[in-house]
């Protein structure tokens, strides 16, 4: 049955929403995703964890809380210029001596560690033509980031890449990169495809875009996790508790196309943006904290695991991560922190994930309307926590402690928040930080 599985998940791992997809083989990836869960919690020395929030009924036991009185169980963060020893942090050469201790704990504790030695990744262009976005010429390349499967030739890993570039400019470019969701089309939708608006702005700016789909490189759920560039590591076997989870996996394929980036002698490589929505905003964090060579991060909506404070008992929360549907984002010895251990036992928190990715640029945004699980306010906060790292190093912090109102924007600093009056979209902000961008890419 796995191995039928397996074989299904490989061809169909990036359309899992299609409705062709079948219920019996969604009841199989649950299934083994929840038998793999297990057997992690085993190794773990874990009976049981508690039940994330409930955010469908709120007269359910375990309902999600909205109510601010109630939001901040455990007040205090950890200090990121405090070193564990105590000392305090008192210039940018002793920063980047305490970040490797915050890299040390998001490593071991929350997003894993990557494996020494990752292989190399060819890539080949598939497709290369002429097109036309709103009247402004571009030339699109569809491109397969071949990942060398030597040591366990039963996984292959293929890295879906789209490369738009603005037909007209001879200069090199900058490129924004989204990590991108696949919304497969209903039964015979012959409706034409209209590029979104992010996109044409880019080109009317003289910039590029990238489209790449994280699932080509690590699946997004548990019964994956020995499949992918995760299981290629493993040589098909299961993760170690501090083994990296899909965040870091999809993380380690964006540094992939920065190296092809870096090669292409049209696009500037120091002018690289990396932007996602919801889960892919969380990855965009990662991405921004872990690769330096990405110059700026626009990181929309990412909630619990990604720019909002663990320690928030506000809509999403840790148990809803560190459960059998969300888990395989994380590493392993995340799942302790929903049992036996608690939100404050851990080491580190969002605030030193935002911190890490200083002095660059991050944009923090959020919807209004339909996006309160997320925690808009408990992302503001992390964001302000963040902020005496981003002003020991030269930059403007948000400039405030003081949440803001919904499209008022905090626009001025280096790291800047805003909320948008929409619901769990990227796109109202984005106009937003292209503006942002502009200060940097000029």
């Amino acid at each position: 049955m796995q191995k039928l599985f397996l074989f299904l998940l490989t061809i169909s791992v990036s359309v899992i929403g299609n409705a062709q997809f079948s219920q019996r083989v969604r009841d199989s990836i649950n299934q083994l995703s929840n038998e793999d869960h297990r057997i992690m919690m085993k190794q773990l020395g874990i009976d049981s964890i508690r039940p994330g929030a409930n955010g469908n009924d709120p007269k359910a036991p375990n309902a999600a809380n909205y109510d601010e009185a109630k939001a901040n169980p455990y007040p205090s963060l950890p200090d990121p210029l405090v070193f564990k020893n105590g000392k305090k942090v008192n210039s940018a050469k002793d920063w980047w001596q305490k970040r490797k201790e915050i890299e040390e704990d998001f490593d071991r504790e929350i997003v894993g560690r990557v494996p020494a030695n990752t292989p190399k990744v060819n890539w080949i262009v598939l497709q290369s033509a002429d097109t036309i976005y709103e009247g402004i010429a571009a030339i699109k390349q569809n491109l397969i980031g071949k990942v060398d499967n030597s040591i366990y030739p039963g996984i292959t890993v293929d890295i879906q890449l789209t490369i738009v570039l603005p037909a007209q400019v001879t200069k090199k470019v900058p490129v924004v990169m989204e990590f991108s969701f696949i919304f497969p089309r209903r039964p015979n939708d012959t409706s034409r495809i209209t590029a979104p608006a992010w996109q044409v702005d880019c080109l009317k700016r003289g910039w590029g875009f990238a489209i790449l789909i994280p699932t080509t490189i690590q699946a997004d759920f548990g019964a994956g996790l020995t499949q992918g560039i995760i299981g290629l590591m493993n040589k098909g076997g299961r993760r170690k508790p501090d083994d990296w989870g899909a965040l870091r996996a999809w993380a380690w394929g964006a540094s992939r196309v920065m190296d092809y980036f870096e090669s292409n002698p049209r696009i500037d490589a120091r002018k690289i943006a990396i932007s996602g929505h919801s889960r892919y905003g969380k990855a965009a964090l990662v991405t921004m904290a872990y690769d330096n060579r990405f110059a700026i991060g626009y990181i929309s909506s990412s909630g619990e695991a990604g720019a909002k404070l663990h320690r928030r008992n506000a809509g999403e929360i840790v148990e809803n991560i560190a459960g059998s549907g969300e888990y395989h984002w994380m590493a392993g010895n995340f799942i302790k922190y929903a049992g036996p251990l608690h939100w404050n036992d851990l080491p580190v928190d969002a605030h030193e994930l935002i911190a890490m990715c200083a002095p660059r640029p991050l944009f923090i945004s959020s919807g209004n309307v339909g996006d309160a699980w997320v925690d808009v306010r408990g992302m503001f906060m992390a964001t302000v926590a963040a902020g005496p790292v981003y002003k020991l190093l030269g930059k403007k912090d948000l400039g405030t402690s003081e949440f803001p109102g919904v499209e008022k924007g905090l626009l001025e600093g280096d790291i800047v928040f805003r909320q948008h009056n929409g619901g769990h979209t990227p796109a109202p902000n984005y106009p937003y930080f292209f503006d942002f961008a502009t200060r940097y890419f000029k």
